[in-house]
């Protein structure tokens, strides 16, 4: 659940946050991370990268371009990197509007990020639009639950405290039908991740093409 922007007191609790759930997380999601950026290119650019939850899964040497408008991820971010060999280079920009031409992006990585963006529908279109003809969105993002195991109702019953403590993340958004509506084609998952973090467990992974 990466922040949009960084509030002087959730945006700093957010970053110690992230980086306390790393290796929580690296556990729950590995495995479909590992094999979802397998093959990913020699650059990538990231939405929302946090404080580095993803690095540990490209490869060494991988340039980064990493869309990241919370300054109080910045620090943990860049030492993770330097950490696992990868060479970031960090905008403090939003998805929404990102400083790329046309078509000139092979890959762009969103994991539970666009829970959070204000406007997805901007950012998802902003990532078609740099994405080059046959480029490809990796993601793994948590969605609006069915009413399967009693998900709904908790998404439901914690949706306005969540989106306050997280700034903005939502826990009803249905992911995949935006993905479709902007005019991707999908390969995608849907799961229920077994997790203490029950607002977030339906989650969908895959890879979007333009």
């Amino acid at each position: 659940m990466t922040i949009l922007k960084g509030n002087p007191v959730r945006g700093r609790l957010n970053a110690v946050v992230l980086r306390g759930l790393d290796n929580y997380g690296g556990r729950l999601l590995g495995p479909r991370k590992r094999e979802l950026f397998a093959d990913l290119p020699p650059t990538v650019v990231e939405i929302g990268p946090g404080t580095g939850a993803n690095l540990r899964f490209y490869k060494p040497g991988t340039r980064l371009v990493a869309i990241e408008p919370n300054p109080y991820m910045h620090g943990p971010l860049m030492a993770e990197a330097r950490r696992r060999d990868i060479d970031v280079e960090l905008r403090a920009e939003g998805a929404e509007r990102m400083d790329f031409p046309d078509g000139s992006v092979d890959a762009v990585v969103s994991t539970l990020v666009l829970c959070s963006v204000p406007d997805p529908v901007a950012a998802i279109r902003e990532i078609g639009r740099i994405l080059r003809p046959g480029g490809r969105l990796v993601f793994v993002e948590h969605v609006r639950a069915g009413d399967h195991a009693g998900y709904a109702a908790v998404q439901r019953l914690v949706a306005r405290p969540w989106r306050w403590l997280f700034e903005g993340c939502d826990v009803g958004r249905d992911t995949e039908t935006m993905l479709r509506a902007c005019g991707f084609e999908l390969e995608v998952e849907r799961y229920r991740m077994s997790s203490v973090l029950l607002p977030i467990n339906p989650q969908i992974a895959g890879v979007a093409r333009r």
